[in-house]
């Protein structure tokens, strides 16, 4: 933890009472559990579309950022910020913030899904430009609700967002 990490933290932390509520419920949208659910519920109708190879790469590209994300825990091993009461229960480490990069990597994977299948670029940029807000906010939240410092939402955001990048490089295959 630096003093930069310190004091973004107890400003963030400190908001109103009404920004706290709002965290609470952002955060869950970058939860394992709402993470899991959305790519298993878009991987199944992939399916229906017997769009398999989507489907695959979709979970694959889950997976695998969940991976990612417990093995840099164990690795690291951060504590949590402990200059606040935490707002939400946590029990793992704080380095990478596994809801900013999970966030990254699932929304930024869904919104190169479904701009394949956009025909106008200016949809295609408001797409990600949604992806980028949503997984922003989640990981503001974090920071807001006491459970990470700045520095792991700004690692997990890195991370997760270069996760994505290089599973749809992988999927696109080599450009000649």
């Amino acid at each position: 933890m630096n003093e930069l990490d310190r004091q973004v933290l107890l400003a963030m932390y400190s908001g109103p009472r009404w920004l706290q509520h709002a965290a609470i419920d952002l955060t869950a949208l970058g939860s394992h559990t709402v993470l899991g659910l959305l790519t298993l519920s878009v991987a199944v109708l992939l399916l229906v579309e017997r769009r398999r190879a989507d489907a695959l790469w979709l979970i694959l590209t889950t997976t695998g950022a969940m991976l990612l994300n417990h093995g840099l825990k164990v690795l690291f091993s951060r504590p949590r910020p402990d200059l606040v009461d935490h707002l939400v229960v946590v029990v793992t480490p704080s380095f990478p913030s596994g809801h900013a990069l999970l966030s990254a990597a699932v929304y930024l994977t869904l919104a190169a899904l479904l701009a394949r299948e956009l025909a106008k670029q200016g949809l295609r940029r408001c797409l990600f430009g949604l992806a980028v807000l949503l997984t922003l906010l989640i990981g503001i939240s974090r920071v807001c609700l006491g459970v990470h410092w700045p520095s792991d939402v700004l690692g997990g955001w890195i991370i997760g967002s270069l996760w994505a990048w290089a599973c749809a490089g992988v999927r696109a295959g080599p450009r000649l």
